[in-house]
């Protein structure tokens, strides 16, 4: 038996176990399990480890992208990077760890991408706006973080990080690409969203939301109802899946 998992918390909606499970099914795939592993505390991972001992892959969520680096033996130059995890390989009893939300996020968000847009703000500073930096960087498009906090932490600042008090609609005018990393708008928070000045959004604006549960959040619903371009995160899901499951069975 391979087994497979999902670890974060809480995981009462996740997308991987029942997409994995189907996967098995659909594809005829013998021998494979994916279960869900919701642990509180980043500490009972060494428990999981030791009582599954055929544990060939995991996937980690929020809050764990970045909590989980000590526990692997090997780091990917992304993971390196970025600086978070998503994506573990176990063979031999070595860990090494990958950053998926990376692939995912540029082949979902870059068929859209026009021109224009140029300059991006990222709403939330998690794992997940990590590799949204890191893909941006790679795309010479110029980004800022907002986040509730201009500080990153009592002795840091940075100079690429405002609040959301400072995205203005003077702002909007030069800003066209707005990703989303944040879990506002996620279910069952549904009237949640992002604290913007939606009416200076124009069909030049283009909102990309990780979150895919609902399918069309209050962020991108305010974003369409300017006739901005919108797009949620279900098929970046699917990329990150199938590049899991590549990484776990590549030779």
């Amino acid at each position: 038996m391979r087994r497979f998992g999902l670890l974060g918390y809480p995981l009462s909606h996740s997308f991987s176990k029942g997409y994995f499970t189907d996967k098995f099914v659909r594809e005829q795939i013998p021998g494979c399990v994916y279960e869900n592993y919701p642990i509180p505390d980043i500490s009972e991972l060494t428990g999981i480890l030791e009582q599954h001992t055929d544990l060939a892959g995991l996937n980690v969520t929020i809050p764990y992208k970045e909590k989980v680096l000590p526990f692997l033996h090997v780091q990917s130059e992304a993971v390196q990077q970025v600086g978070a995890c998503n994506c573990i390989d176990i063979r031999n009893g070595i860990r090494t760890g990958y950053n998926t939300d990376v692939t995912g996020f540029e082949l979902s968000m870059s068929p859209l991408l026009q021109p224009h847009h140029r300059k991006a703000l990222v709403f939330g500073t998690g794992g997940a706006a990590k590799a949204v930096y890191f893909v941006l960087r790679k795309l010479g498009i110029e980004y800022l973080e907002v986040s509730r906090s201009r500080t990153k932490n009592d002795e840091e600042q940075s100079a690429t990080r405002i609040t959301y008090a400072d995205v203005t609609s003077e702002l909007l005018q030069s800003y066209h690409l707005l990703i989303n990393t944040t879990p506002l708008g996620m279910y069952p928070n549904v009237d949640d969203c992002p604290p913007l000045p939606y009416e200076a959004l124009t069909p030049q604006h283009y909102l990309f939301d990780l979150v895919y549960n609902p399918v069309v959040t209050l962020f991108l619903r305010k974003g369409a109802e300017q006739g901005a371009q919108v797009k949620n995160g279900a098929d970046m899901l699917v990329i990150q899946a199938e590049e899991s499951w590549r990484i776990w069975n590549r030779d």
